[in-house]
C-alpha cells in the first residue's frame, strides 16, 4: 500500500535535522524510493512537487523582472504561493530546507570570495566603524524601545540582534543592477553588510547565553577564543597552503576538477568550522577567504555563481514557505506596523552610523534607506533563538510570524526604498558638497581589483593563449593596441602577466568573467581556443551579451565557418598558419605592407568562378617560406595565396606549404613568385591560366 503524505501543519517548521545530516537523510531516502519504484514507469513521488515549484518560480522571477524587481523578490514570493497556505506544493519541507542550508554556505562562500584580505583591509574604517556603529545603535534602540514595553532583556536583546541584520543578497543585486558598487553610497552600504556578516558569528555565539544555556561569561570567552583559533587557521592556510592547492588543479585546465575542487574545499572547511561550534555560514564564508587569497579566485567565483543561483533560489523560497497568509490577513494592522517600525528604526541607525563617518547627509540617508529591509541571516538567527525558547519580542509564535511576515515584506519592498534613498542622493548632490569628507570616503567608482580588465575601454579580448594568440599579442603590443587576455591556463596567464599585460584565469564562455573583462565596452574579441565546442560556446555567450561587437573566430575546420556566424562570429578565420595576421586583418590593424601587392590579370580572372572575388594581396614573403625557416627546411619555389597573402613552398618542396595552406583555409586560387612564371592555379578546378 503506498503511504499518503502527512499532512503539514499551518506554518512550515524547519525539519528536526539540517545540513550534512539533512542531506544524508535525503540522498537514503532517495535511494530507498528509487528501489521501492523500480520497475514501475512513473516519475518518482518527488517530482511533480519540484516540477511545480520551479515553475513557479521561473514564472514569478519573469514576473518581476518584468516588473523591475531583482530575481530574489520573484522567488520570496513564489516560495508564498507553493506553501501551505496558498497553493499548498509544498508537503514535505526537508528537500527545501537542505537546499536553502546549501544556498546560504554558496551565498556566503561567493561573498567571501569576493571580499578578499586585502579588500577588507582597504575598507576597514568602512567596515569596523560604520558597521560597528549601525549594529551597535540597531541593537541598542531596539533593545531600549522594547524593555519600555516590558519586554524581558533575553527576548528584547534577541529581537535588536535579528534587526540590525541587513540582507547582502538582495543589496548587492540592486548595486549591481544599477550600477552603483563603485559610488560613495554602495561602498558605504557594503563595508556595513560585511560587518554585519561577521557579527552574524558573535551573535551565534551569544543567543545560547541570552537563553541561559551558553555557559556564561566563560562558556563566551571559550567560544571566542575557538572562534579565533579558527579565523587564525584560515589566514594561514589562505597565505600558504591553498593557493598552492588550487595551482595543481587549475593546471589541468579542467572545469569539472576545478568546480569539484573548488566545492570540496567549500564544504569541507564549513563542516569542520561547524564541528568546532562555529555556523556553516560562517565557515563557507571563510572558505571563500582562502580561495580569494589565490589567483584563481574569479575562476571559482564564475564556477559557483550558477549552483548558488540555484540553492540561494532555494532559501528565498523556504522564507516565502514561512509567510502564512492567514496569519498576514488577520493581523494586519499589527504587521504593518511592524513593517514601518523596523523600516524607520534600521534607515535611521544606518544613516547616523554612516554620517558619523563623515559622509554627505544625501549619502547617508540613501545608504540608511538601501540598507533598512531585514536580512536573510536573521531567518538563520531566529531559527536558532527559537529552538532555544526565544522569540521576537518575546511574543512566542505571534511574534515569530509577525517578524516573518514583516520582513517578507520589507525585503519585497527593498527596491521602493533604495529608489527612495537614490531620491535622496540625487537632491544632496545638488547641493555644494561639504568641504570635510574622510579620506576613506570613495568619490568614484574604482576598477575592480579582482577583475584587471574592467576598467579599459576600446580594447581587444583574446581569449584562448596558444600559439595563434602569441603571435596576436606580440602584433597587438607592437602597435599599442590595449587589450587583455583571458586563458584557463595558468602557464599562459604567468607568461602574459611576466610581460605586463592584463590577464584574466577562468572559463571565458561564462557571462560573469566576459563582463569582468569589460565586454561592454570593447573594441573587439578574438576566440582562438582550439576546442571548437568552446569557441562556439565564447562566441554565442558574447554575441548574447554585446550585439554589437565585433567578433573574429577561429576554427580549423572549414565546415564550422557557417555554425560559428550563425552563432554570432564577424569573422571566422580557417587559415592554420597565418591566423594571427588574420585577426589584425579583420581589426584594421595590420601594419603597412612591406611587400608589393599582387592581384590578378584579367585573363586570369576569367578562368573561373574563384577567381572574381579576388582584389589585392601583399605576400606574406617574396624571399622566403616562412614555415620551412621556422622548421630548419630547405624549398624549391615560393607561391603566394591570392586571398589572404601567405606564402608557401611548392610541392615540388619538401613540405608543400601552399597546397597545405590552401586545403586547410578553403582558400582557392595561388601565384607563382618565381620571377618569369606569372601564373594562377586554382585548387578546386585544377585550372591554371598564365599572364
Amino acid at each position: 500500500m503506498t503511504r499518503q503524505p502527512l499532512p503539514l501543519p499551518r506554518r512550515v517548521r524547519r525539519p528536526p535535522f539540517s545540513g550534512f545530516p539533512a542531506l544524508l537523510y535525503l540522498a537514503f531516502t532517495g535511494s530507498a524510493l528509487a528501489s521501492a519504484t523500480e520497475g514501475h514507469s512513473g516519475p518518482p513521488a518527488f517530482m511533480a512537487q519540484l516540477t511545480l515549484l520551479l515553475l513557479v518560480a521561473g514564472a514569478t522571477a519573469f514576473a518581476s523582472f518584468r516588473l523591475g524587481l531583482v530575481p530574489i523578490i520573484g522567488f520570496l514570493f513564489a516560495g508564498v504561493l507553493a506553501g501551505p497556505s496558498a497553493l499548498g506544493i509544498i508537503d514535505d519541507p526537508a528537500l527545501i530546507g537542505a537546499a536553502s542550508e546549501i544556498g546560504v554556505m554558496l551565498l556566503l562562500f561567493t561573498i567571501g570570495i569576493e571580499f578578499s584580505l586585502d579588500k577588507l583591509a582597504r575598507i576597514f574604517r568602512l567596515i569596523f566603524v560604520g558597521g560597528g556603529l549601525q549594529v551597535v545603535l540597531t541593537v541598542a534602540a531596539a533593545t531600549a524601545a522594547l524593555l519600555a514595553f516590558g519586554v524581558s532583556l533575553p527576548n528584547a536583546v534577541f529581537t535588536g540582534f535579528l534587526l540590525s541584520l541587513s540582507s547582502t543578497a538582495i543589496v548587492t543585486k540592486i548595486l549591481e543592477s544599477r550600477g552603483g558598487v563603485g559610488s560613495p553610497t554602495g561602498q558605504a552600504s557594503l563595508g556595513i553588510l560585511i560587518f554585519q556578516d561577521l557579527a552574524v558569528v558573535v551573535m551565534v555565539l551569544l543567543v545560547p547565553m541570552l537563553a541561559g544555556q551558553g555557559g556564561g561569561a566563560g562558556g563566551l570567552v571559550v567560544a571566542l577564543l575557538k572562534a579565533g583559533g579558527i579565523v587564525a587557521a584560515v589566514l594561514l592556510l589562505a597565505r600558504r597552503v591553498v593557493p598552492k592547492l588550487l595551482e595543481v588543479v587549475a593546471r589541468t585546465c579542467s572545469q569539472e576538477i576545478f568546480l569539484l575542487s573548488t566545492l570540496a574545499l567549500c564544504f569541507a572547511t564549513a563542516y569542520l568550522t561547524s564541528l568546532a561550534g562555529v555556523s556553516l555560514a560562517l565557515g563557507a564564508f571563510l572558505a571563500g577567504l582562502l580561495v580569494s587569497e589565490s589567483r584563481f579566485g574569479r575562476q571559482a567565483f564564475g564556477e559557483i555563481l550558477p549552483l548558488q543561483i540555484l540553492f540561494s533560489a532555494a532559501f528565498f523560497l523556504s522564507v516565502g514557505l514561512q509567510l502564512d497568509l492567514g496569519f498576514l490577513w488577520t493581523h494586519l494592522p499589527l504587521v504593518l506596523g511592524a513593517v514601518a517600525a523596523f523600516a524607520v528604526l534600521k534607515a535611521l541607525a544606518a544613516t547616523l552610523s554612516v554620517r558619523l563617518l563623515g559622509f554627505p547627509l544625501a549619502t547617508a540617508a540613501a545608504t540608511g534607506w538601501l540598507l533598512a529591509q531585514v536580512g536573510e541571516f536573521s531567518f538563520v538567527l531566529e531559527s536558532s533563538g527559537r529552538a532555544l525558547g526565544l522569540s521576537p519580542a518575546g511574543l512566542g509564535e505571534t511574534g515569530t510570524q509577525t517578524f516573518i511576515a514583516a520582513t517578507v515584506l520589507l525585503m519585497a519592498l527593498t527596491p521602493v526604498m533604495a529608489t527612495l534613498g537614490e531620491r535622496l542622493g540625487a537632491l544632496g548632490r545638488a547641493r555644494p558638497a561639504p568641504t570635510a569628507a574622510p579620506a576613506e570616503a570613495p568619490t568614484r567608482a574604482e576598477p575592480n581589483p579582482e577583475a584587471p580588465l574592467a576598467h579599459l575601454s576600446g580594447h581587444v579580448l583574446v581569449a584562448g593563449f596558444g600559439d595563434h594568440a602569441r603571435r596576436l599579442v606580440k602584433g597587438l603590443a607592437a602597435q599599442q593596441v590595449p587589450f587583455g587576455v583571458l586563458t584557463l591556463s595558468p602557464d599562459g596567464a604567468a607568461q602574459v602577466a611576466a610581460h605586463g599585460h592584463p590577464v584574466l584565469i577562468g572559463d571565458y564562455a561564462r557571462a560573469g568573467l566576459l563582463g569582468d573583462a569589460g565586454l561592454a565596452s570593447a573594441r573587439a574579441l578574438v576566440v582562438l581556443d582550439d576546442v571548437p565546442e568552446m569557441t562556439a560556446r565564447v562566441v554565442g555567450v558574447a554575441r548574447t551579451l554585446n550585439p554589437g561587437l565585433t567578433i573574429v573566430a577561429h576554427t580549423d575546420g572549414p565546415e564550422e565557418v557557417a555554425a560559428l556566424r550563425g552563432l554570432g562570429a564577424t569573422h571566422v578565420l580557417t587559415s592554420t598558419d597565418a591566423v594571427a595576421r588574420g585577426a589584425l586583418n579583420r581589426l584594421g590593424l595590420l601594419p603597412p605592407p612591406s611587400t608589393p601587392p599582387m592581384t590578378l590579370s584579367p585573363e586570369q580572372r576569367g578562368m573561373c568562378s574563384h577567381a572574381h572575388s579576388v582584389t589585392v594581396v601583399h605576400p606574406q614573403s617574396t624571399d622566403t617560406c616562412p614555415e620551412c625557416v621556422a622548421l630548419g627546411d630547405a624549398w624549391v619555389h615560393l607561391r603566394v595565396c591570392m586571398s589572404c597573402g601567405h606564402t608557401g613552398c611548392c610541392d615540388s618542396s619538401p613540405n608543400r606549404h601552399a597546397s597545405a595552406h590552401a586545403r586547410a583555409s578553403g582558400h582557392p586560387i595561388i601565384r607563382s613568385l618565381e620571377a618569369g612564371e606569372p601564373w594562377a592555379y586554382c585548387y578546386p578546378d585544377d585550372l591554371t591560366a598564365p599572364r
